[in-house]
């Protein structure tokens, strides 16, 4: 009896311990599914998602449980959201914000609460300085270097006079600063629009009688969408070109907009055309599973999910905050874009390029990389971070 009872105890014991390592991680997803900047929020998913079947279930080997809602552009919803995963499914990975107004209503409460947050798009300036957090890794850019980019290129493509615009909210702030800082011409008309616009007339009227030589213009989604094929309409395509950073020009946009877009002079730290192992199996993988052209959002969705992965990996699945801290900053994994680093503020450190709009082989708008603009870019706020 005591034998068998010794056997037992070992034979429950054994269960236990695998059903114990058996048990997913759960990595919280909140995201825009909705309204007309749904498409951006589906690209993340739908590329962590990749990620995570590709490894049949698992990141770095774990079993994962992706928990995804939709914060319908809310800053407060978002709020919502995160308390309910923090408090209730206890999660301690949490990812997927587009927006940058939704991620200051949500990401201090997350990492304030001893949780990771790992953003695949939003990165607003204010939480890269001063109040960078030690709990927050960014994958995509900070919001400023992302259109800094565009700067230097409407720089080095020797435009004097620029017309800036962009929605009033942080990313949008960020957007015009960014490109002031590097564009070395004049800025003669400096507009902000509403978040939900979409009527532009009197931009184009402003733009008109500014008579620039180059418009940059910040409008992720739907409102890219509006204020291109509005540009077109206006009579300003082909007057009056367009230097834009990778949110205003993404492969949506392009089917939406069609010919509008054509002659765009466009800066990313990514394209679907890079030539390297990762971006190929990224892509040989997406269009197998979807059967559509990814956006910029999806490679920033499916590098998340690799970097998380790979921290997970180093922490052999344990839900350890400080373990997996360390792992996320040395960004072990192989990211779509090339070359990738964090910086002193756990931001990236990469490279952007310059793309153009084309016509594809079937006719329709392509980006089509063609050549680089700036190397190991990082962020200004960098050095006023104290990690």
């Amino acid at each position: 009896m005591k034998l068998r009872g010794l056997l037992f105890g070992i034979a429950a014991s054994l269960a236990a311990t695998t059903a114990f390592a058996q048990a997913p991680v759960k990595i919280g997803m909140i995201t825009t599914l909705s309204g007309p900047g749904g498409y951006l929020g589906q690209d993340i998913r739908d590329a962590f998602k990749l990620a995570i079947d590709m490894e049949g279930g698992k990141l770095g080997g774990v079993p994962v449980e992706l928990m995804v809602e939709d914060d319908g552009l809310k800053p407060g919803q978002g709020k919502q959201i995160a308390e309910k995963m923090l408090k209730t499914d206890g999660i301690k990975i949490m990812t997927g914000i587009v927006f940058s107004n939704v991620a200051g209503a949500t990401v201090p409460d997350i990492v304030d609460s001893g949780a990771l947050y790992v953003s695949p798009n939003a990165a607003p300036s204010n939480f890269a300085g001063k109040e960078c957090n030690e709990n927050y890794f960014v994958i995509a850019w900070q919001n400023d270097s992302l259109h800094e980019s565009a700067g230097q290129y409407a720089t080095n493509l020797g435009y004097k006079k620029a017309f800036i615009l962009a929605p009033n909210y942080q990313a949008g702030k960020d957007a015009l600063t960014g490109f002031k800082r590097l564009f070395k011409g004049d800025v003669v008309g400096e507009v902000y629009t509403r978040l939900d616009q979409t009527d532009f007339a009197p931009e184009m009227a402003q733009i008109k009688a500014a008579n620039p030589d180059v418009v940059f213009q910040f409008h992720p989604g739907g409102l890219g969408i509006a204020f291109m094929r509005q540009y077109q309409q206006a009579g300003l395509l082909g007057q009056v070109p367009m230097v834009l950073a990778a949110p205003s020009a993404d492969s949506t946009t392009l089917k939406a907009v069609g010919d509008a877009a054509l002659g765009a002079n466009v800066t990313s730290h990514w394209n679907s055309d890079f030539d390297n192992p990762a971006n190929k199996k990224f892509m040989e993988a997406w269009t197998k599973a979807y059967n559509r052209v990814p956006t910029y959002y999806a490679s920033q969705g499916y590098d998340t999910a690799l970097a998380i992965a790979s921290a997970l990996k180093a922490t052999g699945g344990k839900a350890d905050v400080p373990a997996l801290r360390t792992a996320l900053a040395k960004a072990d994994f192989q990211s779509v874009r090339g070359a990738f680093k964090f910086g002193k503020n756990q931001h990236p450190v990469q490279d952007w390029y310059a793309l153009k709009v084309e016509k594809g082989p079937d006719g329709a708008p392509i980006l089509k990389t063609v050549g680089k603009v700036l190397s190991n870019h990082g962020d200004v706020y960098a050095k006023d971070c104290k990690l």
